[in-house]
């Protein structure tokens, strides 16, 4: 009897010495996924200054970072799911998406901001002055058609202009394209696209390098005021599992939003350098020193979009408040 209580305690330690191996195990490592744009300078800087890992190594955890270039905010999704990264940066229109159809599974929610900006949507026709002179011989470049947060504020716009009933009426003339090629089809001209719904710096490009290119649509005309259009999530299970590699990443995303602020010149070489784009300098720092631009990890006018994409059944579950879908933490605790 004696014996097996010896062998039943030794099995016990061995599976306790097991459990923290793998939790530990667990512990330091951390995929990002980014697409393209000055909206991800919070992340190209982390990456820069290695702020993740000095964060960690304060925690105690030497914490190996990765960071995976997508495009489209289906591709984020996908990749997250099937656990090739443990954060994605996407728009809010695939948070909710992925928010929607992960509720009482994998949980996933919204992690921090990746700060507010303006997108528009770019056109180099000259009869398009608005959204309603659109016809089926243009095209309107997104990074993914219908899911995209360019694609949902477009719809909202649609909406509000034809009614819920047709709010995808533009969702056939659109089709999904990168920004950085997006761009340079309205730059160049003469090709299908004659519409982009993009980001910075794409859409100032295209404003500077040809002269029919014109803003037919600003995302916070359409949502009613600035707004955290681009955001990161992540599965329930990585943050419980994870604390102290989750901790550092949000730690850095803080430090790198405070850097921006104090050092706009600096921070325009690290996109720069980082991006490897060959973006006009000056034409960089007139965005990042935009006062409708802001640096900040606190999610903000998030929850039109939400109470849209439900109204007219883009998601099932109708979030209370923008709570419902990021994650309680210090910055995202006046979520909105």
């Amino acid at each position: 009897m004696k014996r097996i209580t010896r062998r039943l305690a030794t099995l016990a330690t061995g599976a306790a010495l097991l459990a923290g191996s793998l939790a530990a195990h667990a512990e330091g490592r951390i995929r990002i996924a980014e697409q393209f744009g000055i909206v991800y300078l919070l992340l190209n800087v982390a990456q820069e200054q290695k702020l993740i890992e000095k964060h960690g190594k304060a925690a105690g955890v030497d914490i190996n970072v990765e960071f995976v270039k997508l495009s489209g905010g289906s591709a984020v999704n996908d990749a997250l799911l099937s656990g090739n990264i443990e954060v994605a940066g996407a728009g809010v229109g695939p948070l909710l998406t992925i928010w929607d159809r992960t509720r009482g599974r994998q949980n996933v929610k919204g992690v921090a901001s990746l700060g507010n900006f303006p997108y528009y949507l770019v056109s180099n026709n000259p009869a398009v002055k608005t959204i309603a002179d659109f016809t089926d011989k243009d095209r309107i470049a997104v990074p993914a058609v219908g899911v995209s947060v360019q694609s949902r504020v477009l719809q909202l716009a649609s909406a509000k202009l034809w009614g819920d009933k047709d709010f995808a009426r533009l969702d056939k003339i659109s089709v999904a394209v990168p920004h950085p090629d997006a761009a340079a089809a309205i730059i160049k001209g003469g090709t299908e696209i004659t519409g982009h719904f993009g980001n910075p710096p794409f859409q100032e490009q295209e404003l500077a390098g040809n002269p029919n290119a014109r803003i037919v649509l600003k995302s916070y005309d359409v949502l009613g005021g600035p707004s955290s259009a681009t955001v990161l999530y992540a599965t329930e299970k990585f943050r419980a599992e994870n604390p102290k590699t989750y901790k550092a990443f949000t730690d850095a995303l803080g430090e790198a939003a405070q850097f921006i602020a104090a050092n706009p010149e600096k921070a325009a070489d690290i996109y720069l350098k980082v991006s490897g784009g060959k973006t006009d300098r000056e034409l960089l720092l007139k965005i990042i020193k935009n006062p409708e631009v802001q640096f900040t990890t606190a999610p903000q006018n998030t929850y039109a979009l939400a109470e849209f994409m439900h109204r007219v059944g883009a998601i099932k579950n109708k979030p209370a408040s923008a709570r419902d879908y990021f994650f309680d933490d210090a910055h995202s605790a006046q979520a909105n």
